[in-house]
């Protein structure tokens, strides 16, 4: 049977108000009496459930998710998903404040991350821009005790506590591994499309995509990088242009967002010229294109897997509780045409 608070009272010789006082790490308990309390607990095995402590005492885990507002649309999914925990909060006994900032500026979401600091929420969880602004933030938030959760993109350094979100540089691998498949030692060049390169993941897609060509695809040579901001208009701008210039582009990564241009791009080709293109997110733009014959493949991150595990691991450290790893890991999933659920 599990020792009980009742059990460390009787043990250490004092009253049940004072192994509260003791747990809970609050005043007015003598030095002596608190090693006497402290003793018990470790003589009887003692492990407090701190979750049930939580919820006899009815806390409420008030936390802070600070999104890009675009027409993104996988950063609409994943506000879907918050609007879906939200929905929970009863149940789950949290409450999120959804805290908007323009895509890919540090300085906005530094500001975002420094106020939310001065309302000391329970956690605080957002997207990552790499920057210099953001990780000084990101200190300050931890010199306060406030857990950190980076979502989709991460941070570099120690400066959060977890981040949710897929192994980017295996994304990328992947991609690489898709792409020279498909052509099967065509040669050729292979357009690469980034949102931003100040964001973190994509970045590592990036890197890891070009080493995996290089070496394992001799025959295939990528091209500068494209930056489209993960918005449409400029997505189809940038390729149109490269295309109209090039015939030798036999393969296009699209490693961020602004897929609607993708597709349109794609679209206005010739069906026999179209290079092999893939490109990452479910959404019904890429489903749509799936379908027509204009992506070849799309990878795919569960947001709201993610916007979970952030809220779990962030709980999980509001009340000094380890993480376990293995549920938190984040997959890659593949579609093709052949597959769409």
């Amino acid at each position: 049977m599990k020792p009980t608070v009742r059990d460390i009272a009787v043990h250490a010789g004092v009253s049940l108000a004072t192994v509260d006082r003791v747990l809970n790490n609050r005043p007015g308990v003598r030095a002596s009496t608190r090693e006497k309390v402290d003793g018990a607990i470790s003589a009887l095995g003692f492990v407090r459930d701190v979750a049930a402590a939580n919820l006899a005492k009815g806390r409420v885990y008030a936390f802070t998710f600070i999104i890009p507002f675009n027409d993104n649309s996988f950063m609409q999914g994943l506000r879907a998903a918050i609007a879906e925990a939200q929905a929970r909060a009863a149940v789950e006994r949290i409450s999120i404040r959804l805290v908007d900032v323009p895509p890919f500026d540090a300085v906005a979401l530094s500001a975002a991350i420094d106020q939310a600091v001065d309302e000391s929420p329970a956690g605080i969880a957002f997207v990552a821009v790499d920057a210099p602004e953001v990780a000084a933030a990101a200190a300050r938030a931890v010199e306060a005790g406030i857990p950190l959760v980076t979502l989709v993109s991460d941070l570099t350094g120690a400066l959060r506590d977890h981040y949710a979100g897929i192994d980017n540089a295996a994304a990328g691998r992947t991609a690489a591994s898709l792409i020279g498949r498909f052509l099967g030692g065509r040669v050729g060049h292979v357009a690469v499309l980034a949102g931003s390169m100040l964001v973190r993941d994509h970045r590592e897609r990036c890197a890891a995509f070009a080493a995996a060509i290089t070496e394992r695809f001799p025959t295939l040579t990528l091209l500068p990088v494209l930056e489209g901001r993960d918005d449409p208009q400029t997505v189809e701008r940038l390729l149109g242009d490269v295309l109209s210039r090039r015939d030798d582009i036999v393969g296009i990564y699209s490693l961020g967002a602004g897929n609607r241009g993708l597709a349109r791009a794609m679209a206005a080709m010739p069906a026999e010229k179209r290079p092999v293109v893939v490109a990452h997110e479910l959404t019904e733009t890429t489903r749509d294109a799936l379908q027509k014959g204009l992506i070849d493949a799309v990878l795919n991150q569960d947001a709201g897997h993610e916007v979970r595990s952030a809220i779990r691991v962030l709980k999980a450290k509001a009340d000094g509780q380890s993480v376990v790893a293995a549920q938190e890991r984040i997959r890659i999933d593949i579609f093709l045409k052949d597959n769409l659920p």
